[in-house]
């Protein structure tokens, strides 16, 4: 069993590889930075604090039905290492930042909102991995919870913000080997949590049986 520190590190680590891995929101957090400038990039990357309150607790409740099925969080656990292991696999195979540039009116906080509703990123990783990390964190106490939250969104927000002001000052980061480099090896941690999940859903599977 994790104690409540840990849980913050493991929110901590799986924030910042979301934060500053490529998606839609990192995208459009750097699409709407080089048209509109750092403070519209800001925008778009605060919006998980307002989108992702409805979709985890949509998919909180329905983790809810199955909690006490070992077999249904198994394949759960399954699912959210084989995500992984494809996040991992993406990491590692990144060459470049490709952002599509169309000069739209700025409108940078609805367009993240809608960009997180819309994306299957949040929803993938909060029923297949937070999702069960939560349940982990409440069968040891509430602040094993929060601190997992807290970790989580305060470097998921944080580094996009990070790389919102960094792209404003230089457009070239995006195309530094550090920061090329740095997504590369976090695809290695990646990699290690889809091991920890397989391991979670054997011992489930041997529970069952």
């Amino acid at each position: 069993m994790l104690f409540p520190t840990e849980f913050l590190f493991l929110g901590i680590i799986l924030g910042f590889t979301a934060g500053i891995s490529p998606g839609p929101l990192m995208a459009m957090t750097i699409s709407e930075t080089l048209q509109h400038g750092s403070r519209a990039g800001v925008k778009v990357a605060i919006s998980p604090l307002l989108t992702d309150i409805l979709i985890v607790s949509c998919i909180l409740l329905f983790l809810l039905r199955f909690e006490s099925h070992d077999l249904v969080i198994a394949l759960i656990s399954f699912s959210g290492a084989f995500y992984l292991m494809y996040l991992g696999a993406s990491s590692l195979k990144t060459s470049y930042i490709d952002i599509d540039i169309t000069k739209e009116r700025e409108n940078s906080f609805k367009r993240g909102i809608l960009a997180n509703f819309l994306s299957p990123h949040p929803y993938l990783f909060w029923i297949t991995i937070g999702g069960p990390i939560l349940f982990q964190a409440l069968d040891v106490d509430i602040w094993s919870t929060v601190l997992f939250v807290a970790g989580f969104y305060s470097l998921l927000v944080g580094s996009k913000i990070m790389i919102a002001i960094v792209v404003g000052r230089s457009r070239s980061f995006l195309k530094s080997n550090h920061y090329l480099n740095t997504i590369r090896a976090l695809g290695l941690i990646y990699l290690a949590f889809a091991f920890f999940f397989i391991k979670q859903g054997v011992e489930l599977l041997y529970l069952h049986i």
